[in-house]
Formats: structure tokens, sequence, C-alpha cells
């Protein structure tokens, strides 16, 4: 993990912040000095989270809206989501909806809410956490892919609309994550077909990957914290793949 305290005196809005990716952007915002705000559904690990780092906890449902988050935000790590696997014409329409509530219309909203706070100072850094799926699709994936896939066109707009008050406006576009849920879908798929976990990694996971190994939250946190950091002034408007390089077939 990054060392030192280049945000001691920010504020910091980790949305999902109490598990996999985004307790790990959680742990190294706040190890950077940051006053991380904690926003979940689980309510309780949040506050377990905020309580670890020095935070303030948040339970939402980011479905419903954005309310009660603050406006007054120098980094914003939009990171919530969720998954549906089904084939479009069995794909429930409410789940759609719900997948482009959480992971386009409350970074929308977000964004929305903290730009004017970021203009005000002259800095802000918004980090997007979209996936190999916001630049690549798979079936059966349909309302999480379109939702990667807006995720993006929503980040370069905000790059370009932020870029004269010194704000940024990047996606980071991991593919598939040591986290909880990976790993019991990695359980799932080991036993309906009768091979070990390591073989579901390799053959079934990460078959389009070069990189035969999941990547782990830790270092998806640290390219975050590279995107708020001193050196990244001139990058914006991007999504950088960590995805063992799936997409550079």
């Amino acid at each position: 993990m990054s060392s030192g305290v280049p945000h001691t005196g920010r504020v910091a809005l980790v949305t999902g912040g109490a598990h996999g990716i985004g307790l790990a952007c959680v742990r190294a915002l706040a190890n950077c000095g940051a006053r991380v705000h904690v926003a979940d559904l689980d309510g309780d690990e949040a506050r377990a989270v905020a309580h670890e780092v020095g935070g303030v906890a948040h339970e939402v449902d980011l479905a419903d809206g954005v309310d009660g988050l603050p406006a007054d935000v120098d980094i914003l790590v939009n990171n919530a989501g969720s998954q549906h696997v089904a084939p479009i014409h069995e794909f429930p329409p409410p789940m759609f909806a719900r997948l482009q509530q959480v992971m386009v219309t409350a970074p929308f909203l977000l964004i929305r809410q903290v730009l004017p706070h970021m203009y005000s100072q002259g800095w802000g850094r918004i980090v997007n956490i979209s996936s190999a799926h916001g630049l690549r699709a798979s079936a059966f994936k349909s309302g999480y892919v379109a939702a990667k896939h807006a995720l993006e066109g929503l980040s370069k707009v905000a790059a370009l609309e932020g870029a004269p008050h010194g704000v940024t406006s990047n996606c980071v576009n991991p593919g598939y994550v040591r986290t909880r849920l990976v790993e019991d879908q990695i359980a799932a798929q080991a036993q309906a077909h009768g091979i070990s976990t390591g073989e579901v990694v390799e053959r079934i996971m990460l078959d389009r990957s070069a990189v035969k190994r999941l990547i782990e939250p830790d270092d998806v946190a640290d390219v975050v914290l590279w995107l708020c950091g001193p050196h990244s002034g001139h990058v914006t408007g991007t999504s950088i793949a960590m995805d063992g390089g799936w997409t550079a077939s």
C-alpha cells in the first residue's frame, strides 16, 4: 500500500466502502491522511470500517438517491455496484433499472453534488470504479455492461467540464478482483463443473485474461491513490485497464 500523508485535511467519500475494493480504497485514503466518509448499504459494516479509520459512516441504498451524503468532498470514489446475470429476454426490468440507478444515476448525482465545492477550491479528484466490462461486453450481463459503459461516458464529461477548475475524473477498470462476491462465484462454479477452484479461476473466469490470477483489492486502491496524487494532474478523462491484458486482444 502507498505510504505518506498527501491528503491530510482533505475529505473523501467512498461508496460501497464497507467491502472489497471500496474497503481497500477507504483504508488507503485514510492512511494518506484523508477523513473518509464510508457509504454502504451494509450499515453495520460501514460503521465498523468508519470506526477503524476514524471516518464517518453512512447507511444508504443508492438506488433511492444520495440524500444525507456530504457535498464538501475533495475526493469522490464512485465504487458501489452490483451484478445480475440473465439473458436479455429474461432480464427483469426492475433489476435492470436498479443497476442503472446504483451505478449511473447515483454517481451522476454525487458528482453534481460535489463539483461546486471542488470548483470553489480549484482542486478535486473523481475516480469511478468501472470494470473491464466498461470497455468490453459479456453475454448475460446487459444491466452491468450498460451501466459501466454509461459510467465511462459520464466520467469523460466530468473530466472535460472539470479541467478548467483543477478537477480530474477518471475510470479504473479492473478485471476479476479477489472480493467476497467473486470468491463465492468461484466456489459455485467449482461445484457446478466438478473442478478445482484454481481451474475455475484460470479456465473460466480468466479465460480472456493473459495474466491468470485474480487482482487484489489493494492493487486497485493503489491506482486510485495515484489518480488522486500530486503527479496525476494531467491524467483525466481516461480509463485505466487493470484486466491482466483482457482488453488487449
